[in-house]
C-alpha cells in the first residue's frame, strides 16, 4: 500500500445519527475512479465553488482546464512523470516516452546548414493540443503520417485513458476514443513501466517491452515504414535476423564495436520487444525478439526530429546540440567517436 495523497471528509447520514468521517485517497487509484477522485477532472453544474468557469474552456465534459491536455498536463507537466519540462534546455530526467518541452524548441537541425535552415519544435515528437501550455496541432500534417487521425484532434486521451486500466500506462485499446473520433482495432501492447515520480531511466531501470507496439501505433500511423508509404522502409514488428542479433549483442559503442556480451548488451536508448524482458534486464535480443516502433522513437517527443531517440541528420552524437542550440541528447557511450545508434543494430548505416 502506498502513502496517502491526502484525505478527504464526507458526512454519513442515517435515520439516527450524523458523523463526519476521514479516509485517506491514494493517488495510485486517482484514474481507477477512487473515492472523490472525480472531482480532480470534473466541475458540477458548469462552475468551481459557485462561480461560472472561464470563458473558452472546452467544457463538454465538465472538465476543469481549457483542454483535455491542458487538465493532464497541470497534473503531468513538471510531477508525476514530468513530461513538459519548463525549459527544453534543462528537460526533466527521461522515464522512457521522452518530454513534450521539446515541442517549444527553436530549432532542432543539427545538420550542417542547421542555423541557415532551421527545424521548428514542432517536429520533435507528438503536437499536442493544450493551448494553456503553448502546445498547438502540428502546422506540416493533416492527419498522421500514415493514418487518418486528425492531427487537430491529438491528445493525452488520443493514447491515454483518463478514466484508467489495466493496460501499460493506461494506453487505449480496441474500440473507440475521445468520444468516438476514432477507433482503434489493434490492443494496446504489453509492456512494463519504471516509475513516473523518482525512477529515471538507465541500463538496469528502463521500459521492459513485451508486444504489440508497432500493431498499436499502427492504429494511427498504419504501417509507416513499409514500402511505399514513407521515403525510408525499414522492418517493423517481425523477429530480428540473425546477423542483427549477433550486431546489437557483440556492439558496445565504436570504442568497442566487436567485443560485447549479451549478458550486458540491452541498450535502452535502443531497446526491442521479448517476452522475456524485465525492467532491470541487461541481456540483449535473442532469435524471437523484435524491433518496434519506439525501438528508433520514443513516444512524446525528443530533442531530435521525429522524436528519435537521436538525430538521425547527424554523423556523431557529439554534433547534437551544436548546430541548433538545443538540448544535446546524452551519447549512452560518452564518445566522441561514437556514430549514429543505427550502428547498435547494422554495420552499415542504412539509407
Amino acid at each position: 500500500m502506498t502513502a496517502p495523497s491526502s484525505t478527504r471528509f464526507r458526512i454519513l447520514v442515517m435515520p439516527w445519527l450524523v458523523v463526519w468521517v476521514a479516509w485517506p485517497v491514494f493517488s495510485a487509484g486517482f484514474h481507477q475512479g477512487g473515492v472523490a477522485s472525480c472531482g480532480g477532472c470534473h466541475v458540477i453544474h458548469d462552475s468551481v465553488d459557485g462561480s461560472p468557469l472561464a470563458p473558452g474552456r472546452e467544457n463538454g465534459f465538465q472538465l476543469m482546464a481549457q483542454s483535455p491536455s491542458d487538465l493532464c498536463l497541470s497534473c503531468h507537466a513538471t510531477n508525476n512523470g514530468s513530461v513538459l519540462a519548463l525549459n527544453p534546455l534543462f528537460p526533466s530526467p527521461e522515464k522512457g516516452a521522452g518530454n513534450f518541452s521539446f515541442l517549444l524548441e527553436n530549432n532542432l537541425n543539427d545538420a550542417v546548414d542547421g542555423r541557415i535552415a532551421p527545424i521548428p519544435g514542432f517536429a520533435a515528437g507528438h503536437n499536442l493540443a493544450a493551448p494553456g501550455f503553448g502546445l498547438n496541432p502540428d502546422p506540416r500534417f493533416v492527419v498522421a503520417p500514415g493514418g487518418t487521425f486528425r492531427s487537430e484532434d491529438l491528445g493525452c486521451t488520443s493514447c491515454h485513458d483518463p478514466h484508467g486500466s489495466s493496460s501499460f500506462r493506461m494506453l487505449n485499446g480496441v474500440g473507440e476514443i475521445q468520444g468516438g473520433i476514432a477507433t482503434f482495432v489493434a490492443p494496446a501492447p504489453r509492456a512494463i513501466g519504471i516509475g513516473i515520480k523518482s525512477d529515471r531511466e538507465r541500463l538496469d531501470n528502463h521500459t521492459a517491452y513485451l508486444e504489440g507496439m508497432s500493431r498499436w501505433c499502427g492504429n494511427c500511423h498504419g504501417r509507416y515504414h513499409d514500402e511505399g508509404f514513407s521515403e525510408f522502409e525499414h522492418p517493423i514488428d517481425e523477429p530480428l535476423e540473425t546477423e542483427i542479433v549477433n550486431r546489437y549483442n557483440r556492439y558496445d559503442g565504436e570504442d568497442n564495436p566487436d567485443d560485447g556480451r549479451r549478458s550486458l548488451a540491452y541498450l535502452p536508448d535502443v531497446p526491442f520487444e521479448d517476452f522475456s524482458s524485465t525492467t532491470d534486464g541487461r541481456s540483449g535480443p535473442v532469435s524471437s525478439s523484435q524491433i518496434m516502433c519506439l525501438s528508433c522513437h520514443r513516444a512524446h517527443a525528443t530533442s531530435a526530429p521525429g522524436a528519435g531517440r537521436w538525430d538521425f541528420n547527424i554523423s556523431l552524437l557529439s554534433e547534437d546540440g551544436v548546430q541548433s542550440g538545443s538540448w544535446p541528447i546524452p551519447d549512452p557511450y560518452n564518445s566522441p567517436n561514437q556514430g549514429s545508434l543505427c550502428r547498435k543494430c547494422h554495420q552499415t548505416i542504412p539509407n
